[in-house]
Protein backbone atom coordinates (compact mmCIF):
# COMPACT_ATOMS: atom_id res chain seq x y z
CA UNK A 1 0.00 0.00 0.00
CA UNK A 2 1.31 3.42 -0.96
CA UNK A 3 2.14 5.57 2.05
CA UNK A 4 0.24 8.89 1.90
CA UNK A 5 1.95 12.23 2.27
CA UNK A 6 1.24 14.13 5.48
CA UNK A 7 0.81 17.78 4.43
CA UNK A 8 0.91 20.32 7.26
CA UNK A 9 0.22 24.09 7.25
CA UNK A 10 2.73 26.75 8.28
CA UNK A 11 1.99 30.44 8.71
CA UNK A 12 5.54 31.43 9.63
CA UNK A 13 9.12 30.19 9.43
CA UNK A 14 9.02 29.07 13.07
CA UNK A 15 5.91 26.99 12.43
CA UNK A 16 7.38 25.53 9.22
CA UNK A 17 10.40 24.23 11.11
CA UNK A 18 8.14 22.84 13.84
CA UNK A 19 5.93 21.07 11.30
CA UNK A 20 8.93 19.41 9.64
CA UNK A 21 10.53 18.35 12.92
CA UNK A 22 7.24 16.95 14.24
CA UNK A 23 6.59 14.72 11.25
CA UNK A 24 5.36 16.54 8.14
CA UNK A 25 6.30 15.08 4.77
CA UNK A 26 5.42 18.42 3.22
CA UNK A 27 4.30 21.86 4.35
CA UNK A 28 2.18 24.43 2.59
CA UNK A 29 2.86 28.11 3.06
CA UNK A 30 1.83 31.47 1.64
CA UNK A 31 3.83 34.40 0.41
CA UNK A 32 2.93 37.97 1.29
CA UNK A 33 0.29 38.08 -1.47
CA UNK A 34 -1.92 35.91 -3.70
CA UNK A 35 -2.85 33.34 -1.02
CA UNK A 36 -6.13 32.91 0.85
CA UNK A 37 -4.74 33.67 4.31
CA UNK A 38 -3.78 37.33 4.06
CA UNK A 39 -4.05 37.69 7.85
CA UNK A 40 -1.54 34.93 8.55
CA UNK A 41 2.02 36.09 9.16
CA UNK A 42 3.03 34.54 5.85
CA UNK A 43 6.50 34.44 4.34
CA UNK A 44 8.84 37.08 3.00
CA UNK A 45 11.08 35.97 0.15
CA UNK A 46 13.97 35.58 2.60
CA UNK A 47 11.94 33.45 5.01
CA UNK A 48 10.56 31.37 2.15
CA UNK A 49 14.07 30.68 0.87
CA UNK A 50 15.21 29.65 4.36
CA UNK A 51 12.11 27.54 4.86
CA UNK A 52 12.63 25.70 1.58
CA UNK A 53 16.28 25.04 2.48
CA UNK A 54 15.31 23.76 5.94
CA UNK A 55 12.54 21.50 4.63
CA UNK A 56 14.69 20.04 1.86
CA UNK A 57 17.56 19.42 4.31
CA UNK A 58 15.13 17.35 6.39
CA UNK A 59 13.63 15.47 3.45
CA UNK A 60 10.38 17.45 3.32
CA UNK A 61 8.70 19.40 0.52
CA UNK A 62 7.27 22.93 0.39
CA UNK A 63 4.08 23.86 -1.45
CA UNK A 64 3.28 27.56 -1.91
CA UNK A 65 -0.27 28.87 -2.14
CA UNK A 66 -1.28 31.27 -4.90
CA UNK A 67 -4.96 30.38 -4.72
CA UNK A 68 -6.82 33.70 -4.79
CA UNK A 69 -9.57 34.13 -7.37
CA UNK A 70 -7.72 36.82 -9.29
CA UNK A 71 -9.08 40.10 -10.66
CA UNK A 72 -7.47 41.99 -13.55
CA UNK A 73 -5.59 44.19 -11.09
CA UNK A 74 -3.87 41.12 -9.62
CA UNK A 75 -2.38 39.69 -12.78
CA UNK A 76 0.75 41.78 -13.31
CA UNK A 77 1.76 41.33 -9.68
CA UNK A 78 1.09 37.62 -9.95
CA UNK A 79 3.34 37.39 -12.98
CA UNK A 80 6.19 38.98 -11.02
CA UNK A 81 5.45 36.70 -8.07
CA UNK A 82 5.71 33.56 -10.18
CA UNK A 83 9.04 34.79 -11.55
CA UNK A 84 10.23 35.17 -7.96
CA UNK A 85 9.00 31.69 -7.03
CA UNK A 86 10.81 30.26 -10.03
CA UNK A 87 14.08 31.41 -8.44
CA UNK A 88 13.14 30.18 -4.95
CA UNK A 89 12.28 26.69 -6.17
CA UNK A 90 9.38 25.34 -4.07
CA UNK A 91 8.15 21.86 -4.89
CA UNK A 92 4.62 22.86 -5.90
CA UNK A 93 2.23 25.77 -6.35
CA UNK A 94 -1.37 25.57 -5.10
CA UNK A 95 -3.64 27.42 -7.54
CA UNK A 96 -7.42 27.76 -7.98
CA UNK A 97 -7.85 30.31 -10.77
CA UNK A 98 -7.47 29.05 -14.39
CA UNK A 99 -5.74 32.27 -15.46
CA UNK A 100 -3.24 31.99 -12.63
CA UNK A 101 -2.76 28.32 -13.54
CA UNK A 102 -1.85 29.10 -17.14
CA UNK A 103 0.45 31.94 -16.11
CA UNK A 104 2.31 29.64 -13.69
CA UNK A 105 2.64 26.97 -16.40
CA UNK A 106 4.16 29.56 -18.71
CA UNK A 107 6.59 31.16 -16.24
CA UNK A 108 7.72 28.22 -14.10
CA UNK A 109 6.81 24.97 -15.89
CA UNK A 110 9.36 23.04 -13.84
CA UNK A 111 7.31 23.54 -10.63
CA UNK A 112 4.40 21.15 -10.07
CA UNK A 113 0.94 22.68 -9.90
CA UNK A 114 -1.68 21.47 -7.42
CA UNK A 115 -5.26 22.61 -8.01
CA UNK A 116 -6.77 24.09 -4.85
CA UNK A 117 -9.99 22.94 -3.22
CA UNK A 118 -11.25 26.46 -4.07
CA UNK A 119 -11.64 25.28 -7.67
CA UNK A 120 -14.67 23.13 -6.68
CA UNK A 121 -13.22 19.78 -7.71
CA UNK A 122 -16.21 17.49 -7.25
CA UNK A 123 -16.04 14.95 -10.09
CA UNK A 124 -13.59 12.90 -12.12
CA UNK A 125 -14.12 14.92 -15.33
CA UNK A 126 -12.92 18.03 -13.48
CA UNK A 127 -9.86 16.10 -12.28
CA UNK A 128 -9.21 14.98 -15.86
CA UNK A 129 -9.64 18.56 -17.14
CA UNK A 130 -6.87 19.81 -14.84
CA UNK A 131 -4.70 16.78 -15.61
CA UNK A 132 -4.86 17.53 -19.34
CA UNK A 133 -3.73 21.09 -18.62
CA UNK A 134 -0.72 19.79 -16.74
CA UNK A 135 -1.75 19.56 -13.08
CA UNK A 136 0.23 17.15 -10.93
CA UNK A 137 -2.37 17.00 -8.15
CA UNK A 138 -5.98 18.04 -7.51
CA UNK A 139 -7.36 18.81 -4.05
CA UNK A 140 -10.82 17.35 -3.61
CA UNK A 141 -13.73 19.57 -2.61
CA UNK A 142 -14.64 19.15 1.03
CA UNK A 143 -18.22 18.27 0.07
CA UNK A 144 -17.15 14.89 -1.31
CA UNK A 145 -17.68 11.57 0.44
CA UNK A 146 -14.99 8.92 0.60
CA UNK A 147 -17.07 6.84 -1.79
CA UNK A 148 -17.02 9.67 -4.34
CA UNK A 149 -13.28 10.17 -3.91
CA UNK A 150 -12.76 6.43 -4.40
CA UNK A 151 -14.65 6.55 -7.69
CA UNK A 152 -12.63 9.56 -8.84
CA UNK A 153 -9.42 7.69 -8.01
CA UNK A 154 -10.53 4.75 -10.17
CA UNK A 155 -11.33 6.98 -13.17
CA UNK A 156 -8.21 9.15 -13.33
CA UNK A 157 -4.62 8.29 -14.29
CA UNK A 158 -2.48 6.79 -11.55
CA UNK A 159 0.07 9.60 -11.84
CA UNK A 160 -2.55 12.28 -11.05
CA UNK A 161 -2.46 12.70 -7.28
CA UNK A 162 -5.48 13.24 -5.03
CA UNK A 163 -5.17 15.44 -1.96
CA UNK A 164 -7.90 15.64 0.68
CA UNK A 165 -8.33 17.33 4.02
CA UNK A 166 -8.01 15.09 7.06
CA UNK A 167 -8.14 17.59 9.92
CA UNK A 168 -9.02 21.19 10.74
CA UNK A 169 -11.63 23.92 10.49
CA UNK A 170 -14.57 23.50 8.14
CA UNK A 171 -16.00 26.39 6.11
CA UNK A 172 -19.74 27.04 6.05
CA UNK A 173 -19.56 27.93 2.35
CA UNK A 174 -19.30 25.58 -0.60
CA UNK A 175 -15.64 24.72 -1.13
CA UNK A 176 -14.70 27.83 0.81
CA UNK A 177 -16.26 30.32 -1.62
CA UNK A 178 -17.95 32.94 0.53
CA UNK A 179 -19.19 36.52 0.21
CA UNK A 180 -20.26 37.08 3.84
CA UNK A 181 -16.99 38.70 4.84
CA UNK A 182 -17.02 41.01 1.82
CA UNK A 183 -20.65 41.97 2.47
CA UNK A 184 -20.18 42.74 6.16
CA UNK A 185 -16.70 44.26 6.22
CA UNK A 186 -15.52 44.83 2.65
CA UNK A 187 -12.82 42.18 3.10
CA UNK A 188 -13.08 39.53 0.40
CA UNK A 189 -12.59 35.91 1.47
CA UNK A 190 -11.78 34.94 -2.11
CA UNK A 191 -8.94 37.47 -2.09
CA UNK A 192 -7.50 36.12 1.15
CA UNK A 193 -8.98 38.60 3.63
CA UNK A 194 -11.78 36.60 5.32
CA UNK A 195 -12.93 37.97 8.70
CA UNK A 196 -14.73 34.66 9.50
CA UNK A 197 -18.28 35.95 10.00
CA UNK A 198 -19.39 32.30 10.13
CA UNK A 199 -17.96 32.26 13.66
CA UNK A 200 -19.96 35.29 14.86
CA UNK A 201 -22.99 35.28 17.14
CA UNK A 202 -26.33 36.07 15.46
CA UNK A 203 -29.83 37.11 16.49
CA UNK A 204 -33.17 37.35 14.63
CA UNK A 205 -34.75 40.67 13.58
CA UNK A 206 -38.38 40.81 12.46
CA UNK A 207 -38.98 42.86 9.28
CA UNK A 208 -41.53 45.26 10.87
CA UNK A 209 -39.41 45.82 14.00
CA UNK A 210 -36.06 47.16 12.74
CA UNK A 211 -33.44 47.42 15.41
CA UNK A 212 -35.25 45.01 17.75
CA UNK A 213 -33.02 41.97 18.07
CA UNK A 214 -34.67 38.76 19.19
CA UNK A 215 -32.22 36.37 20.80
CA UNK A 216 -32.09 32.77 19.69
CA UNK A 217 -30.52 30.23 22.01
CA UNK A 218 -28.89 26.98 21.00
CA UNK A 219 -27.14 26.98 24.35
CA UNK A 220 -26.45 29.40 27.19
CA UNK A 221 -24.04 31.40 24.99
CA UNK A 222 -26.57 32.13 22.24
CA UNK A 223 -26.64 30.93 18.64
CA UNK A 224 -23.89 30.43 16.09
CA UNK A 225 -25.89 29.24 13.12
CA UNK A 226 -23.02 29.22 10.58
CA UNK A 227 -20.37 27.74 12.86
CA UNK A 228 -19.13 24.24 12.06
CA UNK A 229 -17.33 21.70 14.16
CA UNK A 230 -13.76 20.87 13.11
CA UNK A 231 -12.90 17.94 10.87
CA UNK A 232 -11.02 15.06 12.51
CA UNK A 233 -10.37 11.76 10.70
CA UNK A 234 -7.77 10.28 13.06
CA UNK A 235 -10.03 7.25 13.60
CA UNK A 236 -10.47 6.66 9.86
CA UNK A 237 -6.96 6.44 8.43
CA UNK A 238 -7.74 3.03 6.82
CA UNK A 239 -10.80 4.41 5.05
CA UNK A 240 -8.87 7.45 3.80
CA UNK A 241 -6.15 5.21 2.40
CA UNK A 242 -8.60 2.76 0.84
CA UNK A 243 -10.19 5.68 -1.04
CA UNK A 244 -6.84 6.14 -2.79
CA UNK A 245 -5.94 9.56 -1.35
CA UNK A 246 -2.28 10.41 -1.95
CA UNK A 247 -1.93 13.35 0.43
CA UNK A 248 -3.61 13.93 3.81
CA UNK A 249 -3.97 17.67 4.31
CA UNK A 250 -4.26 19.43 7.66
CA UNK A 251 -5.96 22.83 7.68
CA UNK A 252 -4.60 25.75 9.69
CA UNK A 253 -2.11 28.27 8.28
CA UNK A 254 -3.11 30.68 11.06
CA UNK A 255 -2.52 28.17 13.86
CA UNK A 256 0.25 28.21 16.46
CA UNK A 257 3.33 26.03 16.46
CA UNK A 258 1.84 24.08 19.38
CA UNK A 259 -1.28 23.23 17.37
CA UNK A 260 0.74 22.28 14.30
CA UNK A 261 3.17 20.14 16.32
CA UNK A 262 0.41 18.30 18.15
CA UNK A 263 -1.61 17.53 15.02
CA UNK A 264 1.41 16.65 12.87
CA UNK A 265 2.90 14.36 15.51
CA UNK A 266 -0.39 12.54 16.11
CA UNK A 267 -1.19 11.93 12.44
CA UNK A 268 2.44 11.01 11.75
CA UNK A 269 2.28 8.25 14.34
CA UNK A 270 -1.18 7.09 13.23
CA UNK A 271 -0.09 6.78 9.58
CA UNK A 272 3.17 5.05 10.48
CA UNK A 273 1.39 2.67 12.86
CA UNK A 274 -1.17 1.72 10.22
CA UNK A 275 1.57 1.12 7.66
CA UNK A 276 3.16 -1.25 10.18
CA UNK A 277 -0.11 -3.09 10.86
CA UNK A 278 -3.76 -2.36 11.47
CA UNK A 279 -3.42 -4.03 14.87
CA UNK A 280 -0.79 -1.50 15.93
CA UNK A 281 -2.97 1.36 14.71
CA UNK A 282 -6.04 0.09 16.59
CA UNK A 283 -4.02 -0.55 19.75
CA UNK A 284 -2.82 3.08 19.88
CA UNK A 285 -6.20 4.70 19.17
CA UNK A 286 -6.66 6.00 22.71
CA UNK A 287 -3.29 7.79 22.50
CA UNK A 288 -4.27 9.44 19.20
CA UNK A 289 -7.58 10.62 20.64
CA UNK A 290 -5.95 11.99 23.78
CA UNK A 291 -3.21 13.83 21.89
CA UNK A 292 -5.42 15.30 19.20
CA UNK A 293 -7.74 16.61 21.94
CA UNK A 294 -4.82 18.60 23.36
CA UNK A 295 -5.00 20.92 20.33
CA UNK A 296 -7.30 23.91 20.26
CA UNK A 297 -10.49 22.73 18.54
CA UNK A 298 -14.26 23.28 18.25
CA UNK A 299 -15.40 19.67 18.85
CA UNK A 300 -14.99 17.19 16.01
CA UNK A 301 -16.91 15.92 13.00
CA UNK A 302 -16.18 13.64 10.05
CA UNK A 303 -17.56 16.31 7.72
CA UNK A 304 -18.99 14.96 4.45
CA UNK A 305 -16.83 11.84 4.22
CA UNK A 306 -19.59 9.43 5.19
CA UNK A 307 -22.45 11.24 3.50
CA UNK A 308 -24.29 14.51 3.87
CA UNK A 309 -24.04 16.27 7.19
CA UNK A 310 -26.89 16.81 9.63
CA UNK A 311 -27.52 18.78 12.79
CA UNK A 312 -25.32 16.41 14.78
CA UNK A 313 -22.21 16.71 12.61
CA UNK A 314 -22.18 20.38 11.62
CA UNK A 315 -23.42 22.08 14.77
CA UNK A 316 -22.60 24.85 16.18
CA UNK A 317 -20.83 26.20 19.22
CA UNK A 318 -18.40 29.07 19.27
CA UNK A 319 -16.49 27.68 22.23
CA UNK A 320 -12.98 26.46 21.56
CA UNK A 321 -11.73 23.55 23.63
CA UNK A 322 -8.24 24.55 24.74
CA UNK A 323 -6.64 22.05 27.11
CA UNK A 324 -3.01 23.17 26.82
CA UNK A 325 -1.25 26.53 26.83
CA UNK A 326 1.75 27.18 24.57
CA UNK A 327 4.84 28.36 26.46
CA UNK A 328 7.56 28.29 23.80
CA UNK A 329 9.86 26.33 21.49
CA UNK A 330 13.35 25.38 22.58
CA UNK A 331 15.62 27.38 20.28
CA UNK A 332 18.95 26.48 21.86
CA UNK A 333 20.61 25.17 25.03
CA UNK A 334 23.18 27.14 27.00
CA UNK A 335 26.32 25.57 28.47
CA UNK A 336 24.38 24.69 31.64
CA UNK A 337 21.65 22.93 29.65
CA UNK A 338 19.02 25.62 30.18
CA UNK A 339 16.48 25.86 27.37
CA UNK A 340 16.36 29.14 25.44
CA UNK A 341 12.82 30.06 24.42
CA UNK A 342 10.82 33.01 23.15
CA UNK A 343 8.06 32.96 25.75
CA UNK A 344 4.48 32.84 24.44
CA UNK A 345 2.38 32.80 27.64
CA UNK A 346 2.97 33.43 31.31
CA UNK A 347 4.43 30.76 33.58
CA UNK A 348 6.37 30.77 36.83
CA UNK A 349 9.20 29.14 38.72
CA UNK A 350 7.76 26.08 40.44
CA UNK A 351 5.13 25.38 37.76
CA UNK A 352 4.74 21.84 36.53
CA UNK A 353 4.84 21.89 32.76
CA UNK A 354 5.34 19.42 29.93
CA UNK A 355 8.07 18.96 27.34
CA UNK A 356 6.46 17.82 24.09
CA UNK A 357 8.96 15.86 22.01
CA UNK A 358 8.80 15.03 18.28
CA UNK A 359 9.12 11.29 18.97
CA UNK A 360 5.77 11.19 20.78
CA UNK A 361 6.94 11.48 24.38
CA UNK A 362 5.46 14.01 26.79
CA UNK A 363 7.88 14.61 29.67
CA UNK A 364 6.43 16.20 32.80
CA UNK A 365 8.90 18.54 34.50
CA UNK A 366 9.08 21.30 37.08
CA UNK A 367 10.40 24.77 36.29
CA UNK A 368 13.43 25.27 38.57
CA UNK A 369 14.56 28.72 37.44
CA UNK A 370 13.99 31.43 34.84
CA UNK A 371 16.73 33.76 33.61
CA UNK A 372 16.46 36.70 31.20
CA UNK A 373 18.87 37.38 28.33
CA UNK A 374 20.58 39.89 30.57
CA UNK A 375 21.25 37.21 33.20
CA UNK A 376 18.60 38.38 35.68
CA UNK A 377 16.79 35.67 37.67
CA UNK A 378 13.00 36.14 37.64
CA UNK A 379 10.14 34.31 39.33
CA UNK A 380 7.69 34.55 36.43
CA UNK A 381 7.51 35.30 32.72
CA UNK A 382 4.64 37.77 32.18
CA UNK A 383 5.89 39.43 28.99
CA UNK A 384 5.04 37.84 25.65
CA UNK A 385 7.99 37.26 23.29
CA UNK A 386 10.56 37.73 26.04
CA UNK A 387 13.72 35.62 25.59
CA UNK A 388 14.22 33.37 28.61
CA UNK A 389 16.48 30.55 29.70
CA UNK A 390 14.48 27.86 31.48
CA UNK A 391 16.01 25.37 33.90
CA UNK A 392 13.84 22.27 34.32
CA UNK A 393 13.98 19.08 36.35
CA UNK A 394 14.57 17.09 33.15
CA UNK A 395 16.63 18.18 30.12
CA UNK A 396 15.04 19.42 26.91
CA UNK A 397 16.34 19.35 23.33
CA UNK A 398 16.32 21.88 20.53
CA UNK A 399 12.92 21.98 18.77
CA UNK A 400 11.07 20.55 21.80
CA UNK A 401 7.89 22.44 22.71
CA UNK A 402 7.04 23.57 26.24
CA UNK A 403 3.37 23.57 27.18
CA UNK A 404 1.23 23.44 30.30
CA UNK A 405 -2.21 22.02 30.96
CA UNK A 406 -4.68 24.90 31.04
CA UNK A 407 -5.97 24.00 34.51
CA UNK A 408 -2.60 23.20 36.09
CA UNK A 409 0.58 25.17 36.68
CA UNK A 410 1.24 25.25 40.38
Amino acid sequence: MKKPELLVPAGSLEVLKTAVIFGADAVYIGGEAFGLRARAKNFSSEDMAEGIRFAHAHGAKVHVTANILAHNRDLEGARDYFKELKELGPDALIIADPGMFMMAREICPEIDIHVSTQANNTNYETFLFWYRLGAKRVVSARELSLEEIGEIRQRIPEELEVESFIHGAMCISYSGRCLLSSYFTGRDANQGACTHPCRWKYAVMEEQRPGEYLPVYENERGTFIFNSKDLCMIEYIPEMMEAGIDSFKIEGRMKTALYVAAVARTYRKAIDDYMESEETYRANMDWYRQEIAKCTYRQFTTGFYFGKTDEKTQIYDTTYVNEYIFLGIVQDLDKEGKAKIEQKNKFCVGDRIEIMKPDGRNVKVQVLSLTTEEGESVDSAPHSRQILFVEMSEPASVHDILRVAAASGQ
